[in-house]
């Protein structure tokens, strides 16, 4: 049965096996799902209005339990491994009717909404869910169609979720009970066992990177946002390592925070919503995102909350060190109206660094961003990924491999010939450790790589003189406005020199021995930029 409140579509839910759901929910806006999530119990109301929710033992994606299935249409175009584990039709099928039975007979919500601001590359993705808030995240994350287009509305993709429904991993070939299953070839996700909400968008993103590259499109996990003489700058990087918080700067307009494509006319937003993480939120460090925690609309996440007051308490891991916050992006005071700006002028990877030895920030030549695009070190941060209880070094190609469906020199091919067509600058920027790795240094202060990135982006920083790094051949600039000098250069910040030097060696063999998968792929300058990285 229907719920005819909004806008139903004509493209109904019979066409998806549902037929006896016992109402379906469309479309709806925030304060009636708000509503619907209270009256069933699924959380609580913050004091300024926010609605919070603990996902229980999931605080994080679980990479583990992400299946595509082997199909003969798209089974060459995939990078087959850990990242993309295959799954069976047949399993698939199974897992198929045990969804489609736990669904009917129950309250379904259903949105309906679109993934990419650029119109001509637009994906109708439609998210059922058993859930009121989760329909809401859904609401918050992806971009809403104008009213008539309801009407009509026929998906391309359909994610159907229900955090209460568990497979049998003997019987549906899953490693647990959590399962997160792609089927390009019936543009259908299956999310079951985890209620975590990020499993919703990262699937979508990930269909996303799968369509993008035949159009010529370069699918991205960064954040952009645009200056005041309407510079474009992309900043790269895995949960964790930055993208939200330094794009999230008020003298700047914000296309958006995760998920973006770069094409033929400049970049534009996959997304509607920012997904930010909550730990340790200050208003003075990030006023923009804390604000929007205190705001009705937005959905918190796994963090704690007094039980009299209603005030959120963002130092509190109790429940997760992932804590987040979802909100449509619309509330934020500074985002683009179209979710698009021009060609990027400056690209921005940023590494969480836990052995503290690479410099803070680093220009990097177009061979040595290509490297480090296809290495995608960094840091694993605590709460991120299941079962991870401390920051933990791993190399995470395109920054992004969890969501990339292609082999990751589809997209590195893309990043230099667009690199090579625009002239963007590249700069890499360590937002881990300074002073000595995880446990005996500190975590860079946010103050100072705001400040380079600004001097990165305004084109100051790239008047300076600078010097090839001895380890990495990175160009480490000698000075920066409000950042000391010696800073700069992370040897300089250990007690002892020599533990450094062993550190950075360390690494540099751990860049060496991850990049030889990618050794028979790559052409003879990159190469060369591989082999001064390790040297």
């Amino acid at each position: 049965m229907d719920n005819l409140g909004f806008r139903p579509s004509s493209f109904g839910l019979s066409n998806h096996g549902l037929e006896n759901v016992q109402t379906a929910h469309w479309n709806l806006s925030a304060a009636p799902l708000f509503e619907h999530a209270m009256r069933r119990g699924e959380g609580q109301l913050t004091k300024h209005g926010a609605f919070i929710a603990l996902t229980g033992e999931h605080t994080g994606r679980s990479p583990n339990d992400r299946f595509v299935v082997e199909e003969e249409t798209t089974k060459d175009d995939i990078w087959w491994g850990d990242v993309n584990r295959p799954m069976s039709e047949t399993h698939f099928g199974q897992l198929h009717a045990k969804m489609l039975a736990h669904l009917n007979g129950r309250d379904v919500f259903v949105q309906n909404c679109y993934a990419g601001a650029h119109p001509g590359n637009q994906l109708k993705v439609r998210v059922v869910t058993e859930n009121a808030w989760h329909n809401l995240f859904a609401r918050n994350m992806f971009i809403q169609p104008v009213a008539e287009e309801l009407d009509t509305f026929e998906p391309e993709f359909t994610v159907l979720q229900a955090p209460s429904l568990n497979a049998d991993p003997g019987a549906d070939g899953t490693t647990s009970g959590t399962f997160i299953v792609v089927n390009l070839a019936k543009k259908l996700i299956l999310v079951g066992g985890s209620a975590y909400a990020g499993e919703i968008k990262k699937s979508i993103f990930s269909i996303m990177n799968y369509l993008m590259p035949a159009r010529g499109i370069l699918p991205m996990h960064c954040s952009a946002n645009i200056g005041p003489d309407g510079d474009a700058a992309i900043f790269f990087g895995l949960s964790g390592t930055g993208k939200t918080t330094l794009s999230a700067d008020s003298s700047r307009v914000l296309i958006g925070d995760d998920e973006h494509g770069w094409g033929d006319d400049g970049v534009f937003n996959f997304e509607g919503g920012c997904y930010a993480k909550t730990i340790n939120l200050t208003h003075e460090a990030e006023p923009e995102i804390f604000d929007l925690c205190h705001s009705f609309g937005s959905i918190i996440e796994n963090v704690m909350m007094d039980p009299e007051s209603r005030e959120l308490d963002f130092f509190d891991t109790t429940y997760s060190e992932n804590g987040r916050v979802s909100y449509d992006i619309s509330m934020v005071p500074n985002a683009s109206k179209t979710g698009r700006g021009d060609q990027p002028k400056n690209i921005v990877m940023l590494t969480c660094d836990a052995f503290g030895v690479l410099p803070p920030i680093s220009q990097l030549t177009p061979d040595q961003a290509m490297y480090h695009f296809l290495s995608g070190y960094t840091a694993k941060v605590a709460g991120t990924e299941r079962g991870l209880k401390e920051p933990s070094a791993t190399f995470s190609t395109c920054f992004g491999a969890p969501f990339m469906p292609r082999h990751p020199t589809v997209y590195a091919q893309l990043l230099g010939e667009k690199m090579a067509k625009t002239g963007a600058k590249c700069w890499l920027v360590n937002t881990g450790w300074s002073g000595g790795g995880y446990g005996v240094g500190e975590r860079m202060k946010i103050a100072y790589t705001r400040a380079m990135v600004n001097a990165a982006l305004n084109g100051s920083l790239g008047q300076v003189e600078v010097s090839p790094d001895p380890h990495f051949g990175v160009l480490v600039p000698q000075a920066c406005p409000d950042v000391p000098g010696d800073v700069l250069n992370p040897r300089n910040t250990w007690n002892d020199g020599g533990a450094y030097d062993t550190q950075a060696r360390d690494l540099t063999q751990r860049f060496e021995n991850n990049f030889k998968q990618f050794e028979q792929h790559v052409d003879d300058a990159v190469m060369a930029a591989a082999i001064r990285a390790a040297a």
